[in-house]
């Protein structure tokens, strides 16, 4: 995906413009900073004024977006038209056919339908694929976001380590927009080329590189009662900035991963980052696990997590304070 965004820039700035951008998916990050691109660069500030006009779906119908994209520019080669929001024009979308049949050459004229995607099959879809730019952004799996993580710092001249990687998406997930935002922090502070490391995270973001989940997690697989134990005490005195719910929701996969992982005859790391689908830099983690924790007892652990959830959220028992149950969970686990 992130390739397929650098070739439509490129084109842009080389000024091969397509009639029509379809900007659709449920990640709204790339859809944002094509659209952003366009409205940036293809006019200059003397004919924006004129012939550059943002609309948004829930304001205008697909014959108010039709008919502006058939005027003609003024003092320019191109008009630029950007709808915002265009999923809300959901119902109403297929009449955007007949235009993508025949769009104007001297319109570009903008899409952005974040959340959702057109139906293939619909002959909507086809034209548009022959006269138009279709660009689907579809949301990256967590396992993916680090790799993406250390490819955009790249292209600006940064390195980052594997545990300064996954302590952002430990606490961000894969929301890309959020993490570009703090990426963006680590830019303006620490200069070109630099290594980031988890201490620059801790120090500019906030996350503790000691105290958070990724190191919770490695903690248990490596059965460190001492430091498992001292990184929930953290947590149930800071319960805002580590919610329970997330810690929950992340050791449940983590078991998850290795149960499947006992199921594996070969038990390669190369062949338990692939089965797992996760970064071969963090299998060997797995692997530990499976050596301290027994296929059954990991299926008791994975009740337990289920069982604490349940708890958290006041089901079927009193309200108990997070940092209890994180305890009663450390003792079901280690047990």
């Amino acid at each position: 995906m992130l390739d397929q965004v650098k070739e439509i820039i490129n084109d842009i700035n080389a000024k091969k413009f397509q009639p029509i951008y379809f900007l659709m998916g449920e990640e709204p990050y790339y859809i944002d900073r094509i659209s952003e691109y366009i409205e940036d660069n293809v006019l200059s500030e003397e004919e924006k004024g004129f012939n550059q006009v943002v609309l948004y779906g829930r304001d205008v119908t697909m014959d108010d977006i039709v008919g502006q994209a058939k005027r003609y520019p003024m003092m320019a080669e191109k008009q630029v038209v950007v709808v915002k929001e265009a999923q809300d024009l959901s119902r109403t979308i297929d009449k955007l056919e007949a235009y993508a049949n025949n769009p104007q050459p001297s319109t570009v004229l903008v899409l952005n339908y974040k959340y959702k995607k057109i139906d293939k099959r619909k002959s909507l879809y086809k034209s548009l694929k022959k006269n138009a730019l279709v660009f689907e952004s579809s949301k990256l799996y967590e396992n993916q976001v680090a790799d993406w993580i250390r490819r955009v710092m790249a292209g600006d001249g940064y390195n980052i380590s594997f545990k300064a990687c996954q302590m952002l998406v430990e606490f961000l997930g894969n929301d890309l927009g959020k993490i570009n935002n703090e990426l963006n922090k680590l830019k303006i502070v620490l200069p070109s080329e630099t290594e980031i490391t988890p201490d620059h995270i801790e120090e500019n973001i906030g996350i503790s590189k000691d105290y958070n989940n990724f190191e919770l997690i490695k903690a248990i697989g490596e059965r460190d009662q001492l430091k498992a134990y001292r990184i929930i005490a953290y947590f149930g005195d800071n319960p805002k900035d580590n919610p329970m719910v997330v810690t929950i929701a992340l050791l449940y996969n983590f078991f998850r991963l290795v149960l499947i992982l006992h199921g594996l005859a070969d038990k390669s790391p190369r062949n338990v980052a692939s089965a797992l689908k996760v970064n071969p830099y963090f299998a060997n983690d797995y692997i530990t696990a499976a050596r301290n924790y027994s296929m059954k007892k990991v299926s008791a652990i994975i009740s337990e997590l289920r069982s604490a959830d349940l708890k958290g959220k006041g089901v079927g028992s009193r309200a108990i304070p997070q940092k209890d149950l994180l305890k009663e969970l450390m003792v079901a686990i280690f047990s």
